[in-house]
């Protein structure tokens, strides 16, 4: 691992290079291990593909016993690495899987039949393909609840758009290079969309606001039109 400043009120704790499922078990762990063993001053954790920030207060972060002090940084990373040694130890808790359903194509999913060109597939393989996958949420990022998802298969990774949308659905599922993920909240974007969803990502009103997390684990489930009308409509 190598910890580096990002501003002067967050760490980051670098534990590899690659976007893989190795790589996203250690930043779990990471991230378990500093909220077992809160470092003082710690205001949140942030995961990511292969890193996690730490932002922290520097007012809250004790100063050392004896001898000069040094700088506010210096001692929350000593204490943070004090935090971490020995992360091999770490147990994870099992990951929770999550169900979203899924209306395909159509108004719902405008690009479905163009993924499914791009590989010489039908648009019922392409479905059948997506809903087979096992995915994992290596991070949130880009909008408030927004997950990125690895485990797509090879057979329908697609590039993104060459014009982005200036408007796409909240609950749109998309297809971005070799990941797949769901719009949250109504934003542009340039993903390939496939489907979309009638469950709500993102409320700001609820406990947890957003419904995915970093390590879950998502898989999606066809549905007809009809039913996501009435889910929608409930």
């Amino acid at each position: 691992m190598r910890l580096s400043p990002l501003g002067d009120r967050a760490l980051r704790i670098e534990v590899g290079s690659t976007i893989d499922e190795e790589t996203h078990a250690r930043v779990r762990a990471v991230c378990a291990r500093l909220a077992a063993r809160v470092v003082p001053g710690t205001i949140e954790l942030v995961p990511a593909f292969a890193s996690v920030t730490v932002f922290y207060d520097p007012l809250l972060v004790p100063r050392m016993a004896g001898g000069d002090d040094v700088g506010a940084y210096a001692r929350f990373a000593a204490l943070v690495t004090h935090a971490l040694t020995d992360l091999d130890d770490a147990t994870l808790l099992p990951a929770r899987t999550v169900e979203i359903p899924v209306c395909y194509g159509g108004e719902y999913g405008p690009d479905l039949e163009s993924v499914a060109q791009q590989h010489d597939l039908s648009a019922e393989e392409v479905v059948r393909i997506h809903t087979a996958g096992d995915y994992v949420v290596y991070m949130i990022g880009f909008s408030p609840g927004f997950a990125y998802l690895g485990g797509l298969s090879p057979r329908i990774a697609t590039p993104r758009r060459a014009e982005p949308r200036t408007m796409v659905p909240a609950g749109s599922v998309g297809i971005g290079g070799d990941q797949t993920g769901v719009y949250p909240l109504a934003s542009p974007g340039g993903w390939q969309l496939i489907g979309r969803t009638p469950l709500v990502l993102f409320d700001a009103a609820r406990a947890p606001a957003a419904l995915l997390a970093a390590g879950d684990r998502v898989r999606f489930r066809p549905i007809v039109p009809n039913e996501y009308a009435e889910r929608v409509g409930g």
